[in-house]
């Protein structure tokens, strides 16, 4: 038993004692070849060939073996076993009973020699009979293992992982505890849970034996895609965030396009701009501004993750883009330009969290794409942002905004939401509001130029506007919300310091009247004002058709519709006509005939005297924005009618005096200033019954206005009576 004291060797020294001690093992059959070795030799792979017979005085590996290519075995701890006879082969190994090849057979397994636990210390387990240790494996090793891929992670007691001494007396005692050796990545974990999710991480990441272990798997090439005339690779399952470091969603593509058209649109104004991706992933945001635009920007591309920057420096190769890192340019990049080529523009790509890059440097344009809410970077993103400078922020976390997940949605906006029927617009507002207030503390104030609310995301750019005047202006547009929870009406809260004693009665609706309990909850805080800029829009409508982006057309004719609240049909875009340059004390601006968004291009200009204008310009202009929500077209219809085409519906509520558009947030939404009763009247007055077999389209001859009135709140109360109070 005086191998015995080798056993308490670490499995560093264990390898390095094995490595050392180059001899020449007895030979086994195939049929009983160990598929692991002592503790205190290296453990021989299953598929290494059978070596040579010789004589030998102690087991250990030939060289031949030790630098087999076979690296998964020679990794494994003795504790990774596939069976459980495995487990009970190694207490001979252990012993040293290399005499005869039948000592490992199954048969030797029963005889009466007393072995010891190959996993436990001679303290803990001494040496027993064969069927007790059988036992002594089964029921206190293998039971508790941790099953991947085949393998077993059984519990190992071996001083591989010594806790913290305790004194005791005069004695110092080093207790050795219980783990677990990790066979992806060698790591020790003591509990068996932590063990279950230490792996499941690694499959999640896509970390598995293949890529960490096994020598003769090949790393998969990256993939190489096309977007806007711009090429990017992308690294495996680049569409999985959990299991990549560059993340790409070509479902984002949309986004992309329409922050594109707000630079381009940007540069018109002054040129050239500091950029900044704070999220550059695969950059392939960033690509395309230096490609597409040229020397009007000076693009910053930056990620925290060492493999995503990386892949951005390749991708500006791969786009012809030279790279500068720490404001050297890189040498690499001169020799992969071909011969003929000029190079088309500078990136600098920065390794740094976006906190402290933003602290560090100003910027023109910044952007922030970070994966879920972006609330953790505006404070950073105003403080040092340029005036008349533009931010924009994409938010992923919709789970929050679209209130499937209320307590996110009030620990990272602090606002308190329902899912209504408008919950798209709720969610754009949200943003808008922690985007205002993270402003406000900056002593800045915010415009909105526009915000868009779809299916994957929610994006909101807004311009700033330095000075307190701007801050606190931009402040009193935060309010809260008026919502009925039985007929979807809504309101926004009047202003004023003095406490209501009825705030029922701001709503149009008299459903605290003829309803028993409390049928109203306030929402909020929430951005009251405009989320669109007409003459902004019209100039990105521009930038889309100059530089061929057709999926984005259209969306923008509708985001103009909705700026406007006027049917699709009076609208006409003249774009180069309404493009008037204009020279002002000695600066050149562009503007529009219906913005007032007159910037400063170049040179120096009084910036007080352009935010008092334009402040003293949207005051009076307070009637002209559009209306705030909007209604679904089905979720108010009435039982027992046929609804009218929601283009003609449009036309009928422009007659009658209203202004209406549709809205991008959804598709059979329509924005309009009429009440809600008002809007369920006209809807019912042009509404056909079901058993007509729906004929024409007209006014229902039999129905008076009073009638009507009686009818639509009727059908309310029946909707209310079946579904119960709904409080979502």
């Amino acid at each position: 038993m005086e191998n015995m004291a080798e056993e308490e060797l670490l499995p560093q020294e264990m390898e390095e004692v094995a490595v050392a001690q180059v001899q020449v093992p007895t030979p086994a059959p195939d049929s009983a070849r160990v598929p692991a070795p002592a503790p205190d030799t290296a453990p021989a792979p299953d598929s290494a060939p059978t070596p040579a017979p010789a004589p030998a005085q102690a087991p250990a590996l030939s060289p031949s073996l030790a630098s087999a290519p076979d690296e998964a075995e020679s990794k494994r701890h003795i504790s990774i076993q596939r069976q459980l006879a495995d487990l009970e082969k190694l207490a001979f190994v252990t012993e040293g009973d290399f005499d005869s090849a039948s000592s490992l057979n199954s048969d030797n397994l029963d005889a009466g020699n007393k072995q010891a636990c190959p996993l436990c210390p001679k303290e803990k387990f001494r040496a027993c009979n064969s069927h007790k240790l059988r036992r002594h494996l089964q029921n206190l090793h293998w039971k508790v293992s941790v099953e991947f891929e085949g393998y077993r992670m059984c519990i190992c007691h071996l001083p591989c992982r010594p806790v913290k001494p305790n004194i005791i007396g005069e004695q110092i005692s080093s207790k050795m505890g219980a783990h677990y050796h990790c066979i992806i990545c060698s790591a020790t974990i003591t509990r068996r849970t932590d063990m279950l999710g230490h792996v499941r991480r690694h499959v999640n990441k896509g970390e598995t034996k293949s890529r960490y272990i096994a020598a003769s798997a090949a790393k998969p090439p990256n993939e190489i895609l096309k977007e806007a005339d711009t090429d990017v690779q992308v690294c495996p399952n680049y569409f999985v965030p959990q299991k990549t470091d560059s993340y790409f969603n070509p479902k984002m593509k949309l986004n992309r396009q329409l922050i594109f058209c707000t630079l381009a649109a940007l540069t018109e104004e002054r040129k050239p701009l500091e950029c900044l991706d704070a999220f550059g992933a695969t950059g392939i945001m960033g690509l395309q501004w230096a490609k597409h635009l040229g020397n009007a920007v000076k693009v910053t591309i930056n990620d925290l993750n060492e493999n995503s920057v990386t892949l951005i420096q390749e991708n500006c190769h791969l786009n012809k883009l030279k790279v500068v890192v720490d404001s050297k340019e890189k040498e690499e990049s001169d020799d992969i330009l071909e011969e003929g080529e000029e190079n088309l523009g500078n990136i600098k790509v920065t390794k740094m969290d976006a906190n402290v890059l933003m602290h560090l440097r100003s910027f023109d344009f910044i952007h922030l794409d970070p994966f879920g809410t972006s609330v953790n970077y505006l404070d950073s993103a105003f403080r040092n942002i340029r005036n008349l400078g533009i931010v924009s922020v994409t938010s992923t976390d919709i789970s929050s905004l679209y209130a499937k997940t209320q307590h996110v949605a009030r620990r990272h906006y602090g606002c308190n939401i329902v899912r209504t029927e408008y919950y798209k617009e709720l969610a754009a507002r949200i943003v808008v509001a922690a985007v205002a207030r993270a402003a406000a503390r900056c002593n800045k104030g915010i415009e909105v130029l526009f915000a868009v609310a779809l299916e994957h995301f929610v994006l909101v750019v807004v311009r700033v506007l330095r000075g307190p005047t701007s801050a606190d202006e931009t402040a009193k547009k935060i309010q809260y919300l008026i919502h009925c929870q039985w007929c979807e009406e809504r309101i926004f809260q009047k202003d004023g310091n003095m406490v209501e004693e009825n705030p029922y009665r701001q709503l149009p609706c008299n459903c605290h009247g003829s309803m028993p309990g409390k049928t109203a909850i306030e929402l909020g805080p929430l951005w009251s004002s405009s989320l669109f800029n007409t003459g902004f829009l019209k100039r990105m409508l521009f930038e889309s058709l100059h530089h061929g982006l057709d999926d984005i057309q259209t969306l923008i004719k509708t985001l103009i519709f909705e700026s406007e609240c006027t049917p699709q049909s009076q609208f006409s875009v003249h774009a180069p006509s309404n493009l008037n340059k204009q020279e002002e004390y000695g600066a050149s601006t562009k503007t529009t005939d219906d913005t007032a968004d007159n910037y400063v291009a170049q040179g120096k200009r009084k910036v007080n005297e352009t935010i008092t204008n334009l402040a003293k310009k949207q005051k009076t202009d307070v009637s002209t924005e559009h209306p705030p929500f909007y209604y679904n077209i089905h979720r108010h219809s009435i039982k027992g009618m046929n609804m009218p085409k929601l283009k003609k519906f449009l036309c009928y509520l422009s007659q009658a005096g209203f202004r209406v558009s549709r809205t991008h947030f959804d598709p059979m939404g329509v924005r309009t200033d009429a009440p809600l009763m008002q809007f369920k009247s006209i809807l019912l007055k042009y509404s056909t019954p079901t058993y007509t077999g729906g004929h024409s389209e007209g006014h229902v001859q039999s129905a008076s206005e009073d009638t009507v009135a009686d009818r639509v709140e009727m059908s309310v109360n029946d909707k209310a009576e079946a579904s119960g109070c709904r409080r979502w």
